[in-house]
């Protein structure tokens, strides 16, 4: 199968990662991809991802070919290992065939280099100099004073030691480590194509501007070359839902942000947590154009529930009660607003979509509890969710491909909506 269907590499062109925890989506996003300008990475799921959810790279792979066959797509599309932190990790993805490495070196970011003082910054950069830390012993001399003029009214200065040093700080070990795996992916492709993506947005604090600019432009002097850099954007980007903040200034740094990549790239900017930021998408899809990657994949799962809660109610609740009872652990891995106390327990059967699946708070309770939901889940007479979900979507394909088709397809929509 993989000799006639294989994924490539896909440039800079604008596109779009579909994750699929289930293996069962892909029709679903092949329709939503119909007669939008975007290219497909069809075969995406991290390494967290697939502990979660008890599969193999080539599972993903597998399940993604074999869709791509059943419904005779004949474009072009790419295969994402997603947020890859050890070289065993590039090697797992790269013996499957994939062809897009996602580096997440978010372990080596600092994030309390934001609220140190110019002497504690100091201190923390002899200190990752004296340790080996950093790529150069000098970073500090190599970039200090420097002006970069990115754009014809946009310029941005290494004159401030203390952002300086806070840049150096914060994201110094990171890229570091990332120079690190992106040798390693060398070794493990060094025969074919691929594409290197770095990722510091699972940090609690936004990358600046400046601080974009350090790494653009340290990723060029270190001859590491992306297809695309997802940095941490201003607001939230929390799972499943919309983005939450100021969107002026979200539209103000993003407009910045677009620079620098076209300045230190080109490389695309990627949207992590991408799924169901509706109200920010039509600013990306019209600042960004051809330099834009968005990254999904719990919003599918959601979808895939929903055809659960049409189909078969007593399923679904069995579901909300084992996920309401597992959200307070599972919530700890990711970045949610939601509380138990924000869904009331009794809900009658019409009200169940609106309140889990479109909601913010029943939405965030479903989306964090996926792994344990597939992985170990069971129902009040002990038996496993995972062949009863399987079980109902393998019976209701079409009603899953529709669903995920309009959903996906409102995504790809708006990020389309503001372009001439």
């Amino acid at each position: 199968m993989y000799n006639k269907i294989k994924p490539q590499v896909l440039g800079l062109k604008r596109s779009f990662g579909f994750g699929d925890r289930l293996g069962l989506a892909t029709p679903g996003h092949l329709e939503a991809l119909k007669g939008k300008p975007f290219l497909p990475i069809l075969a995406q799921q991290s390494i967290r991802e697939l502990g979660r959810t008890d599969r193999q790279p080539e599972d993903v792979m597998e399940s993604a070919v074999q869709a791509i066959e059943e419904e005779g797509y004949t474009g072009v599309w790419g295969a994402d290992g997603d947020h890859l932190q050890t070289k065993e990790d590039v090697f797992r993805v790269a013996e499957a065939g994939y062809t897009f490495f996602t580096i997440d070196p978010s372990e080596y970011v600092n994030d309390a280099a934001d609220k140190m003082l110019e002497a504690e910054l100091q201190i923390s950069y002899q200190r990752m100099v004296k340790n080996g830390e950093l790529s150069d012993s000098d970073l500090f001399d190599i970039y200090i004073n420097r002006i970069e003029d990115v754009e014809s009214d946009f310029i941005l200065s290494f004159s401030s030691q203390v952002l300086l040093l806070r840049a150096i700080v914060k994201y110094g070990a990171a890229l570091n480590f990332a120079q690190k795996m992106y040798h390693w992916i060398g070794e493990a492709c060094p025969h074919r194509e691929y594409e290197v993506e770095i990722s510091v947005d699972e940090t609690e604090t936004p990358t600046t501007p400046l601080e974009h600019l350090f790494i653009g432009l340290n990723l060029k002097r270190l001859g590491i070359r992306v297809v695309s850099l997802a940095p941490r954007f201003v607001g939230e980007f929390e799972k499943g839902i919309d983005f939450k903040g100021d969107i002026v200034e979200f539209e103000k740094q993003y407009t910045q942000h677009v620079a620098i990549a076209k300045y230190c790239g080109p490389y695309k900017l990627s949207i992590h947590s991408g799924s169901d930021k509706f109200s920010v998408y039509p600013i990306m899809g019209r600042l960004s154009g051809e330099l834009l990657h968005v990254k999904t994949a719990g919003t599918s799962y959601l979808e895939a529930l929903r055809v659960i809660c049409r189909t078969d109610v007593p399923l679904f609740r069995e579901i909300i009660s084992f996920a309401r009872g597992r959200f307070d652990i599972d919530k700890k891995t990711y970045h949610v607003s939601a509380q138990l106390s924000m869904v009331p327990e009794s809900i009658r059967d019409k009200d169940l979509e609106e309140v889990y699946l479109n909601q913010v708070p029943g939405r965030q309770i479903l989306h964090v509890t996926f792994g344990s939901t597939l992985k170990g889940g069971t129902d009040s007479q002990g038996e496993s969710f995972k062949p009863q979900i399987m079980g109902n979507l393998e019976s209701h394909k079409e009603l899953y491909k529709e669903v995920l088709a309009i959903h996906l397809g409102k995504h790809l929509s708006l990020l389309l909506s503001e372009l001439s």
